[in-house]
């Protein structure tokens, strides 16, 4: 990976730019300090060229030690699925990156907490109209399905079998691409063979068009 992905996590924005301004903030929040077992470590990638948002959930102890999004097995998938490598993933003009929690949660029961409900309804926004060339938002996981197409009370399963229903509003909701996610995926033969291959049409699409 190139070392100044590693060095600087954040991505490299404009400092004087709106978009740079806010990086910033967010590099310094500690809006919910108190409630993380390791510290805040906001973990984002956003540059004002982005084509793709990608919102994940939140960053787990590997990402909050690297400060990589998605330096992690689940990135490994999600980079397969959407038929890109490493070097076009954390490309600041091609991919922005932001979690809807920025920091490391902590451990639950079964697994990591859930994200924080203090940063997506802070920052998404302005975070979001400060990069106003974004084509195409991919929501890996329930969390941000539930907070940007309000799918509570419906399965992921029929949330993401009608990605159609999102994709003409600029939205693609995924399964968490996350190791724990193989036997749900392994159970459900229609995402490789029909889902993934219109998630690639529609990032080739936004990274192209």
């Amino acid at each position: 990976m190139n070392a100044e992905l590693v060095a600087d996590p954040n991505g490299p924005a404009d400092p004087g730019s709106p978009l740079g301004r806010l990086a910033t903030e967010v590099r310094a929040c500690t809006l919910c300090a108190a409630h993380l077992p390791l510290g805040p470590r906001p973990v984002i990638r956003l540059d004002v060229h982005a084509r793709v948002l990608i919102i994940g959930q939140a960053p787990g102890t590997r990402v909050h030690a690297s400060g990589t999004p998605w330096d992690d097995p689940s990135g490994d998938r999600l980079r397969r699925w959407l038929d890109v490598d490493a070097d076009a993933f954390y490309a600041l003009e091609r991919f922005a990156l932001m979690p809807m929690g920025f920091c490391y949660p902590g451990k639950g029961q079964g697994g990591d907490l859930p994200p924080r409900p203090e940063c997506a309804p802070r920052w998404h926004a302005p975070l979001r109209a400060a990069m106003p060339n974004i084509r195409l938002t991919v929501l890996p996981g329930r969390h941000g399905q539930q907070y940007y197409l309000d799918t509570r009370g419906e399965s992921l399963e029929t949330t993401v079998r009608r990605y159609r229903d999102f994709l003409d509003h600029g939205f693609f909701p995924l399964p968490h691409p996350s190791p724990r996610n193989t036997r749900w995926l392994r159970d459900r033969p229609w995402f490789e063979a029909e889902v993934v291959p219109a998630l690639q049409q529609a990032v080739a699409a936004a990274l192209t068009g």
